[in-house]
């Protein structure tokens, strides 16, 4: 993918998750001097936003100690403060792809309906207009419509594809994808794997192996993507953690976001699931698959 989207883009493509967030941190800074009641308003807005806990806890502290050191009494100069404390907090988030090996391999995993598909969709679109050699790998092999969906995106974007028979074991796709990737001199492999729930011992132990496999074949499992959908926010962080004890989880991506009024889940993210977010849904275009930028995020989702 190229270069992150400029701060004023996201201020506009972020849609309800900036309306909603903004919305209560003015309100909750609209007093005439900060008081200890400014600070449970403050809270109050981050945890409504769906910022988390922990995460609250720890920007309220940032901010407090930033608030003291520059000595801000107007309630209103804190929103600028909270902006920075974002930004740090996300600081080591910005959206880097591990690009490393011949060909580099990301697999999407996550529950029905979090639009793997249509993520993955979307980064073949960005990685071919760059000029890079996609392959698509059809990992769900139960629901033939995934296949089909994958197989319009791969005429879409330019990008290979390899499929299997239906009810086939996708850990074979996978493995013949990445070979087939390698022969024809490609430079990425995505693989869609079929949506699951946490509850199903037998699906999430399919995964392992497919990531077992592809480990063993020609290229390098660089990168293991949760996939969330942003409009569920923290509700789906009990389901989600255990797909880190399958699979060696890299990263997430939040998709939906310009959508949802939970804008804090971005936070939420790395501190509940210690991952960071490398890629956001910020629409329904081809273009609007984008690498995450902590700095633009922060003024986009406050300023």
């Amino acid at each position: 993918m190229g270069s992150a989207t400029p701060p004023s883009s996201w201020r506009l493509r972020l849609g309800t998750a900036r309306a909603a967030f903004s919305r209560r941190v003015s309100s909750a800074l609209s007093g005439d001097s900060i008081q200890e009641e400014t600070w449970e308003s403050l809270e109050h807005a981050l945890l409504s936003a769906d910022v988390g806990v922990d995460a609250t806890h720890q920007l309220l502290g940032d901010l407090r100690a930033a608030a003291s050191q520059s000595r801000v009494s107007d309630p209103s100069q804190l929103a600028s403060l909270l902006t920075m404390a974002i930004a740090s907090q996300l600081a080591s988030d910005d959206g880097e792809l591990d690009r490393s090996g011949s060909p580099a391999v990301w697999m999407f995993v996550g529950v029905n309906g979090s639009g793997k598909t249509t993520t993955i969709g979307k980064l073949a679109h960005a990685e071919t207009a760059a000029g890079r050699k996609v392959v698509l790998a059809a990992g769900d092999t139960f629901r033939a419509a995934a296949s089909e969906q994958l197989s319009v995106w791969a005429g879409r974007t330019g990008a290979g594809i390899v499929r299997g028979q239906p009810g086939g074991d996708p850990a074979s796709v996978v493995y013949d994808a990445i070979e087939h990737a390698r022969a024809q001199a490609a430079d990425l492999v995505l693989i869609d794997t079929a949506g699951r729930l946490h509850s199903d011992r037998n699906l999430m132990s399919e995964l392992a192996k497919i990531q077992r496999v592809a480990g063993k074949a020609s290229g390098r499992l660089s990168e293991v993507l949760l996939v969330l959908d942003a409009a569920i926010g923290q509700n789906s962080f009990a389901q989600a953690r255990d797909f880190g004890k399958y699979v060696d989880l890299t990263g997430a991506v939040l998709t939906k976001l310009d959508g949802s009024a939970k804008g804090g889940v971005v936070l939420s993210v790395r501190s509940v699931l210690n991952l960071p977010v490398k890629l956001l849904g910020l629409g329904e275009g081809l273009g609007d698959l984008v690498l995450f930028d902590a700095d633009a995020f922060a003024r986009g989702i406050l300023d």
